[in-house]
């Protein structure tokens, strides 16, 4: 099926597109005239064995396919919408054991359970270690850069010259945006802090397989996936064994009485891996970018820190562009009718930027309000469970830049990750004055 002005073979989850940028025109030209359209693809260079998927790209559909697990499945391919071409089915399969993946009544068991770490007041108690955190990965980044430009100025602060030199520059992803997200699933599940590189290394190889800068094939992926699952079975046994009155110990220590297996411990700390720590980190990067290239919004801010901020930092960054759902029976969806057992994809960077629901949705507004985005999920079972906790991060971190290091500019385009559904920034170097 052919969109009117579309390119020959455009495909919203072709990673060498996504390495470039992401497709906002062809996203609008859809909406306009082919909100539901099918996207053909060639069999297996997805990793599935059928011609293509359906494309959604309206809010309103967005929506409705994620608030009907019924008619729309995640457990039938899994919510991941593209693999490489070298990945067998086996391996799809067992990605179905993720709570990301499943559907109810499963989904809803595991979620009920998991979401005890996720209460109002379980956020409230690390606010205070991660507000620490932030400020000191603020204050080290500062340091850096400080070396870099030659020293500090009299007032032992960064900022304008250092000592006759512009003022340093530092990698924003890997010296900021990329510390207080696994600080947090680290503080949350209690990992030990020189065990936290390794969470962090693990989550990076499960996602960037698509990226050949980094060498990453699915195998090696899958043994960091591996990897990762065995430390929290791990650290699962340790706690049923000796209960520590943490978050990890509520979740597993009574099995049987409506807590998680060791496996299924196992798995929800893969998902935190990905989901709580490559989405947050993404979007603490998009932020800082967007404050830097709309610089009345990063003046606005240092002087009012708005509430709204953080979820206007979610819809214009919206990490992950698109799942998937696979249709459960026959159904209609924007005028198509859609057969059982169709892949159907959902954009959420199309769907938060329809015009329909927001107001000049082109514009980066730290004060835009309502702002029913998707970028935490389209609602329905699937709406992410740590909303709160990723909202706290990013007020967390540019708290702390607008105190620290006010002055930042940009010391170069950022180099995007290439990927068929995250949004990513692997490099933003900036410069303190």
């Amino acid at each position: 099926m052919r969109c009117p002005g579309l390119p020959e073979g455009f495909d919203a989850t072709d990673p060498d597109l996504l390495h470039a940028r992401v497709p906002h025109p062809e996203f609008a030209r859809l909406r306009q005239t082919a909100p539901v359209w099918w996207c053909a693809q060639p069999p297996g260079v997805t990793g599935f064995a059928d011609e293509g998927y359906w494309a959604v790209t309206r809010h309103v559909d967005v929506k409705y396919v994620s608030t009907h697990p019924e008619l729309f499945s995640s457990n039938a391919n899994t919510a991941v919408i593209r693999f490489n071409e070298h990945i067998s089915r086996d391996q799809i399969e067992v990605q179905k054991l993720i709570m990301l993946n499943m559907d109810p009544p499963e989904h809803s068991r595991v979620r009920q359970i998991v979401q005890r770490g996720f209460t109002p007041r379980a956020i409230r108690g690390l606010e205070s270690a991660l507000r620490s955190r932030a400020r000191a990965i603020v204050t080290e980044a500062k340091a850096a850069a400080a070396a870099a430009g030659g020293g500090t100025n009299g007032g032992g602060t960064t900022g304008g010259k250092l000592g006759g030199k512009p003022g340093g520059t530092f990698d924003f992803v890997t010296r900021v945006a990329v510390e207080l997200p696994l600080q947090a699933i680290a503080e949350l599940i209690g990992v030990p802090q020189e065990d936290r590189a390794r969470i962090f290394d693990w989550s990076n190889k499960m996602v960037a397989y698509d990226d050949p800068e980094y060498a990453i094939t699915e195998e090696i992926g899958a043994e960091a996936a591996m990897e990762l699952i065995g430390y929290a079975m791990n650290l699962a046994t340790d706690r049923k064994k000796c209960p520590a009155g943490d978050i990890v110990s509520l979740l597993v220590a009574a099995e049987g009485q409506g807590n998680l297996s060791s496996d299924e411990f196992g798995f929800f700390v893969l998902l935190l891996a990905v989901a709580g720590n490559e989405t947050t980190r993404n979007a603490i990067s998009h932020g800082m970018h967007a404050f830097l290239t709309h610089p009345e919004q990063w003046e606005r801010y240092k002087r009012e820190r708005p509430a709204t901020a953080a979820e206007e930092i979610v819809r214009w960054a919206t990490p992950v562009t698109a799942f998937q759902r696979t249709a459960t029976q026959d159904t209609e969806l924007g005028g198509q009718l859609i057969r059982q057992g169709d892949r159907v994809g959902i954009f959420y960077s199309s769907a938060n930027n329809d015009p329909e629901v927001f107001d000049r949705p082109e514009l980066f507004d730290i004060t835009r309000d309502p702002n029913p985005h998707l970028g935490f999920g389209g609602g329905g079972p699937h709406f992410c469970l740590g909303k709160s906790l990723a909202v706290k991060e990013i007020d967390l971190v540019f708290e702390a830049l607008a105190d620290e290091l006010p002055d930042l500019t940009l010391a170069g385009e950022p180099r995007r990750l290439r990927a068929s559904w995250l949004n990513g920034i692997k490099e933003l170097q900036v410069r303190v004055g």
